[in-house]
């Protein structure tokens, strides 16, 4: 999708609070077309809820007909049955989006920060902070879920934007050849 103009999806699952962000990109500018969150506190069965996720993301792709679908991986924590609970959220967002062909990016909680803000340790109020400077926001999102999905979107579009001042290498090699100073003799 290099080049192109896109929409994509950007999700931050989670079986209590699932944030959404979907952006455009055209030519080099990030338009934001929605953001929120799916609340599923009220929904007392596990599989219930993986099923509204489900859902939900499918509304999603069918009325914005994204070209891509970034996702927050997730991340090891101490409570092992709440991470399998988030993988299960993150699968069924996945899945609905295979189910319309929609291409997937996951990219990890550390990544999105640092590209966003710069700082992989960023907090979650630092990374909404960016995007408003990114993006034109015109009401503050509800939850800090939401801006987080947002920022899986916008460093998907980050990773391969050709309008981008980053530059990209294939290899290490490539990297030598504009940093020769970095070689080991």
């Amino acid at each position: 999708m290099t080049g192109q103009d896109r929409i994509i999806l950007g999700i931050d699952p989670g079986t209590t609070i699932m944030g959404y962000g979907l952006i455009e990109c055209q030519k080099g500018e990030i338009e934001l077309l929605t953001l929120g969150v799916l609340r599923l506190s009220r929904i007392a069965n596990q599989p219930l809820k993986l099923k509204r996720i489900f859902e939900r993301t499918l509304s999603l792709i069918d009325e914005y007909k994204p070209d891509e679908l970034a996702i927050e991986a997730p991340f090891y924590g101490k409570n092992v049955q709440s991470m399998l609970k988030l993988g299960r959220a993150q699968g069924v967002a996945i899945a609905a989006a295979l189910y319309r062909n929609i291409p997937i990016f996951e990219y990890s909680p550390k990544k999105i920060k640092q590209s966003v803000t710069g700082n992989g340790n960023a907090s979650k109020q630092q990374v909404a902070a960016m995007l408003g400077r990114l993006i034109t926001i015109a009401e503050t999102p509800e939850s800090l879920d939401a801006t987080d999905a947002l920022a899986a979107a916008v460093c998907h579009y980050f990773q391969d934007d050709p309008h981008s001042e980053v530059k990209k290498y294939t290899g290490w090699k490539a990297f030598l050849n504009d940093h020769p100073d970095r070689r080991e003799d």
